[in-house]
């Protein structure tokens, strides 16, 4: 529509004329885009972006769709005969569009700004289940992935599957997660030269992606993969989050520290003819012979390279002749037909993709989203310090110190100690906008996966005065839950509450999951009651809890899996310290809260905050991890072996 529409002059010069445009960035203003979307759900039956809406001077909608074409297509009306239509509505019957506004949003506020709070217990295990069962009718046995297309990664789904699996040792339900997160590190949908995930599939096997990538998908996405990696043993699935992790290292951060929002999809085609869809990404055949010579083959074979190309193409054939590349033909199969040695294979390919990445860097770049938004920031610094926990062998000070800075930065520059407040975004040196909920949960959960990279009292801190100050501005002591918005803000006709796990999880979702590890580091009692009276409120028990809000029920396995806690006390310094740290990262332990204690000063501010820790000790003047179930603690051991009995064990 921004092609097709916004940039007519005929349409701009109606629109200034007839109407008051205003043009909406979803990613800074999520409050009002969800109470529009409500509006389009309800009037439409569905929703999706761009979203258009016409709205009284009161700011109440009476008409909204998405997608309109210049001119009817099909059973679609065109835009500017809808804008002649509705100014000419609007001049003879505004009365009656009022009205018809104001019956809208009655019902509207009636559905989404909540109903009776549930006295019923907390979900049981059934309904993690159930969930199970949903999306194991739901797989793609061909493909991997959930339905048809286009196919959207949406981690939740993921690490809810993964975490069940793990907690009720469900075989089915860690088989269709690996499948699927092995289907699109294999597809087009992943970068194979840069790294990276776009952001979603057209088709059904992942192949053909919408090629704008997402920094809250690179954060989800490498979460997902680390903890694949974890249960499995399978070290390409560590390969994968790290390949796309230095993606965002690379490309997506600030000299500051923040990470940028997004990269679009659109760039300058090699002819200067203008922009289009994937030209940054695709390739042709003699760009891939002249790059590799005598070894093209291979190249070819691997990543599916043909002649008159592999991407579909349009009726303007934006993509003809060109590839996407993916993963096509293994090394074994690549050896054979091409009669050569395996180890002949593997060393092209293991070099190709940087000699690819040096080539592509001649090209002109998709345009960069350079905005650094708190809540997806959060996700990253989450991702970031998982990753320095689980890889110990790897890149630690790297994704350890990247968190770290992001955390900072965020601390600096986007926090307002006085008013107590944090800020959705900064841009050029800006900040603006008071965060909503899920900018309070999400970066929660990242300073809690950061404490427990660390154990920095800093974190922990801050974290906690976070979650008191989002149930302060957020907290419905009604129905519970968190409203998405403080209600403050009087443009806003709505306040709602997020209540689906989409591309980005709900902050209601993330919420519970932190107030469960907070809990489950402190002993606070009052904590793990606020998520259990979410988890009884959020609707999960029905049929459609799996479908609407996968990570509320990873939340819901956190909760059933109880609370653990592991502490590993000594100098960092000392090897038997990064021994007994190199073992536990090896163990998939999802639900269990993780304390690295140095003795003197740093054991001394913890237990302060965590009494449980006061009493423990080296042992023989040799670094101790302590097993804990509900802060109840078997005997410290002291070696990697011991240790990976118990952690089998618990």
């Amino acid at each position: 529509m921004e092609k097709e529409s916004f940039e007519d002059p005929s349409i701009a010069e109606f629109l200034n004329e007839h109407f008051v445009s205003i043009k909406v960035d979803r990613e800074e203003r999520p409050d009002i885009d969800r109470v529009y979307m409500a509006f389009v759900q309800a009037t439409t039956g569905s929703g999706g972006w761009p979203m258009s809406v016409w709205l009284t001077p009161e700011l109440k909608p009476f008409f909204g769709g998405t997608y309109f074409p210049t001119v009817r297509r099909g059973n679609r009306p065109g835009f500017l005969d809808v804008l002649r239509e509705i100014s000419q509505r609007w001049t003879t019957s505004a009365i009656r569009l009022t009205q018809s506004a104001e019956i809208h949003m009655e019902r509207i506020k009636v559905v989404r700004e909540g109903g009776t709070l549930s006295l019923g217990p907390v979900p049981d295990v059934k309904v993690l289940s159930a969930g199970v069962r949903y999306f194991i009718s739901r797989f793609d046995e061909q493909n991997g992935g959930f339905g048809r297309a286009p196919k959207f990664p949406r981690p939740s789904e993921l690490l809810f599957l993964l975490r069940e699996s793990f907690r009720s040792d469900e075989p089915e339900a860690k088989r269709i997660a690996m499948a699927t997160l092995e289907a699109m590190a294999r597809g087009g949908i992943r970068d194979h030269v840069g790294g990276g995930f776009h952001r979603y599939s057209v088709d059904v096997a992942w192949r053909v992606p919408h090629f704008e990538k997402m920094l809250y998908d690179q954060a989800q996405l490498s979460l997902a993969f680390l903890e694949a990696g974890q249960l499995s043993g399978q070290k390409s699935f560590h390969d994968t989050a790290e390949d796309t992790l230095s993606y965002v290292l690379r490309e997506m951060v600030s000299s500051e520290g923040g990470f940028y929002s997004a990269e679009d999809a659109d760039s300058s085609v090699a002819d200067g003819t203008g922009k289009a869809e994937g030209a940054f990404y695709l390739w042709t055949e003699d760009e891939i012979d002249q790059l590799f010579g005598s070894n093209s083959d291979i190249v070819k074979l691997r990543f599916g390279v043909k002649a008159n190309g592999n991407a579909p193409h349009d009726s303007q054939g934006e993509f003809l002749g060109k590839n996407i590349l993916y993963q096509d033909e293994d090394t074994w199969e690549i050896a054979k037909l091409l009669a050569k040695t395996p180890t002949e294979v593997r060393r092209v390919i293991g070099t190709a993709g940087s000699e690819l990445l040096e080539c592509r860097a001649n090209r002109d770049r998709p345009a960069l989203d350079d905005k650094v938004l708190t809540a997806w920031n959060g996700l990253m610094i989450a991702a970031l310090s998982r990753a320095a926990q689980l890889l110990p062998e790897s890149t630690p000070s790297l994704y350890g110190s990247s968190a770290k800075r992001a955390a900072e930065f965020i601390y600096e520059r986007l926090w307002d100690p006085d008013r107590r407040v944090l800020y959705r975004r900064i841009r050029n040196g800006h900040a603006s906008i008071d965060g909503y909920a899920e900018d309070y949960a999400f970066l929660v959960w990242g300073l809690l996966e950061l404490f427990q990279l660390e154990s920095d009292v800093l974190w922990l801190d801050w974290a906690q005065e976070l979650q008191a100050r989002q149930n302060e501005l957020f907290w419905d002591d009604v129905d519970g839950g968190w409203y998405s918005t403080t209600g403050e803000d009087p443009s806003l006709i709505l306040r709602m509450k997020d209540d689906y796990d989409g591309a980005e999880p709900a902050a209601g979702s993330v919420s519970v999951s932190n107030l469960l590890t907070l809990g489950y580091l402190t002993g606070d009692r009052g904590l793990i009651s606020k998520a259990e009276r979410t988890l009884i409120q959020s609707g999960i028990s029905s049929e459609e809890g799996a479908r609407v809000a996968p990570m509320m029920m990873a939340s819901l396995v956190q909760y059933h899996a109880g609370p653990t806690q592991i502490v590993i006390l000594g100098k960092r310094s000392d090897e038997s310290y990064q021994a007994l740290r190199r073992e536990l990262s090896k163990h998939y332990l999802p639900f269990t809260v993780r304390v690295h204690v140095e003795p003197g000063d740093n054991q001394y501010e913890l237990s302060k905050r965590l009494p449980f820790i006061e009493s423990m000790s080296l042992v023989d003047g040799s670094s101790a991890a302590y097993v804990c179930s509900n802060f109840t603690c078997l005997e410290p051991v002291t070696t990697s072996e011991s240790f990976g009995i118990a952690l089998e064990a618990l």
